[in-house]
């Protein structure tokens, strides 16, 4: 795996330990929504919305919150009506980004976005520019201590996962786009507990950064991703080892 997708999964797993718990659960709460707002409330028949309440699980969201966020979606509550959009950008030397965006107020979040790119040596571009050099992947995260390798593997590859890894203290199970949710609940079958299913961009030919140039793609990575509109950010730089060292 790449050292971008370790870098990603570090922080993820950090993320989830060390964030404001707020800015954690508004994020899961607008997927949460979402997912129930496209393909209803039966957790059965939504794969999406599983693998939001797993998530959310994951970060400890009381389930009040959960059957809360649910039913605004589903026009049960009255909430805020929620876009999903995709934005583009170009980094420093070239490198590119994409951002899932989830906003009630489209002007607001493209004009924030535009400036955290321009503060950050990089520009927003047009919808395409970023898109043609990744591929969309289902990435499944289980806690190392959830399970033996073996009976994950065993799961795994019998769900019809492409790859699976240990990364930190946590497995990582890699598939095709459209067999995420099979392979998710086929771990899930085998009685091993998922931390988060998701489908992730990932870079058909990723660039090796270190120095000072990593460090001015990683200002710009961490301010995207802090933004409250912005809920996941993908780029297809990955970390030197290296870089990796001296962050550790």
């Amino acid at each position: 795996m790449s050292g971008h997708s370790k870098w990603s999964t570090i922080k993820r797993r950090k993320g989830a330990q060390d964030a404001k718990r707020g800015k954690l659960f508004t994020k899961v709460i607008k997927e949460i929504t979402i997912a129930a707002r496209s393909g209803g409330g039966d957790l059965e028949g939504n794969a999406r919305l599983r693998r939001a309440v797993d998530a959310a699980r994951n970060v400890n969201m009381p389930a009040d919150n959960v059957t809360r966020a649910i039913k605004k979606g589903t026009g049960e509550l009255e909430g805020i009506q929620y876009e999903e959009l995709l934005y583009e950008g170009v980094g420093p030397d070239g490198t590119l980004f994409i951002c899932e965006v989830v906003t009630d107020n489209r002007n607001r979040t493209i004009a924030e976005v535009r400036k955290l790119f321009d503060k950050n040596h990089g520009q927003i571009s047009s919808s395409g520019a970023a898109l043609w050099a990744f591929e969309q992947k289902g990435m499944i995260r289980i806690e190392k201590d959830a399970t033996s390798e073996e009976k994950l593997f065993e799961a795994a590859v019998g769900g019809g996962a492409e790859n699976m890894e240990l990364i930190e203290e946590q497995w990582v199970v890699t598939t095709a786009r459209n067999d995420l949710d099979s392979v998710r609940d086929a771990i899930v079958s085998a009685g091993i507990e998922v931390s988060e299913a998701t489908l992730e961009y990932i870079p058909n030919n990723p660039k090796i950064v270190e120095g000072d140039e990593a460090m001015k793609l990683i200002q710009l990575y961490e301010a995207l991703e802090e933004h409250d509109d912005i809920q996941n950010v993908f780029s297809d730089f990955e970390l030197s080892e290296q870089a990796l060292a001296e962050m550790a």
